[in-house]
């Protein structure tokens, strides 16, 4: 990683300790995401046309963009076409395949693997006649997609600890709860013990629903705010897991935790007295963002960088069969 080689800075600045989290930013279904969108350019050309930012970052969406992704806030947007449109990482209601079936859209699904774990998790309590609790963030894309799975009323959105205590089933025999992805791992654990202690038939996840990357990059904030002033989180306002790591490092004793979109929003102030900061990045922000903090950080201070990893991950994501079939004949 180029940025661990500074060369030595002129004399007279001050020295600032860097624990770098591993591992931090894209995860699988970031990657996989992203990938469906370059190679749908590549395969079927500009335009290629995505509901919702395909992930919640500023800078993969402008990329991509770049290149000929046209991004859509609803279908009706987009005009009468043959080229794809693709649905984001975050997972859509079940409304909107149908909406795009009636127009004959070619789509192309690029919801997350462990979202659509989700998806199949809530129609099966459904089936079984259990009535569902969703713990997650009312309005954020993942949750609207769940919620959407089924008809109106089926599902009830549980956000905070007080909203578990305060629930009140229609039958406490037929109870089941699944949960966002990007969750805060302790305000998820409080909410579902409090649910267990009131409910102790509610059924669960067979493997809990936060996903493995929003865990290991919590449990990896945890691993450093103890030897650190303050921690940088590399992410989007939009991002749930970026807005998480800052909380988690908040709630460790960080003196600050702050999230930067880009080198330009640092707290410069923030950083005075400081002897070592941690940084780290959200699911769906890149590396190079990173990369460009570390060296605006660099062009100020005397720097040292200590990459503190608690996993190693190596999950990997298949694109659809659309992309991976060969291109009809008569496409250019």
């Amino acid at each position: 990683m180029s940025v661990l080689n500074h060369d030595q800075p002129p004399q007279g600045r001050p020295r600032l300790g860097i624990l770098l989290a591993q591992p931090r930013g894209f995860c699988a279904g970031v990657d996989r995401a992203i990938e469906i969108v370059e190679q749908a350019l590549q395969k079927f050309g500009a335009p290629v046309y995505v509901r919702h930012e395909i992930v919640h970052n500023r800078y993969v969406v402008e990329s991509l963009r770049a290149k000929g992704a046209v991004f859509v806030k609803e279908l009706d947007e987009i005009p009468e076409t043959t080229q794809p449109v693709i649905f984001s990482a975050h997972g859509v209601a079940k409304s909107v395949p149908t909406a795009a079936r009636s127009r004959n859209m070619f789509v192309i699904d690029a919801t997350c693997p462990l979202v659509s774990k989700v998806h199949m998790e809530t129609a099966r309590h459904y089936e079984l006649g259990r009535q569902i609790i969703l713990v997650g963030h009312r309005g954020h894309p993942e949750v609207v997609g769940t919620i959407g799975q089924l008809p109106e009323g089926a599902v009830r959105l549980i956000e905070t600890a007080e909203d578990a205590r305060a629930f009140e089933p229609q039958d406490e025999g037929k109870l089941a709860y699944v949960t966002q992805t990007t969750l805060s791992l302790d305000d998820t654990a409080e909410i579902v013990a409090i649910l267990k202690e009131r409910f102790p038939g509610i059924a669960g996840p067979v493997k809990e629903d936060i996903c493995y990357a929003t865990t290991n990059r919590q449990h990896a904030v945890k691993a450093i705010a103890g030897r650190v002033d303050g921690l940088i989180v590399v992410g989007g306002p939009k991002s749930s897991n970026s807005l998480r790591l800052v909380e988690v490092a908040e709630r460790a004793g960080c003196r600050f935790s702050v999230l930067v979109e880009r080198a330009t929003d640092i707290p410069w102030e923030m950083l005075k007295g400081a002897s070592s900061i941690g940084i780290t990045a959200g699911a769906s922000a890149p590396e190079v963002i990173v990369e460009e903090v570390i060296d605006a950080i660099a062009a100020r201070y005397d720097i040292d960088v200590e990459v503190v990893t608690t996993r190693v991950e190596n999950v990997v994501f298949n694109v659809p069969r659309e992309l991976r079939a060969k291109a009809p004949a008569n496409l250019n």
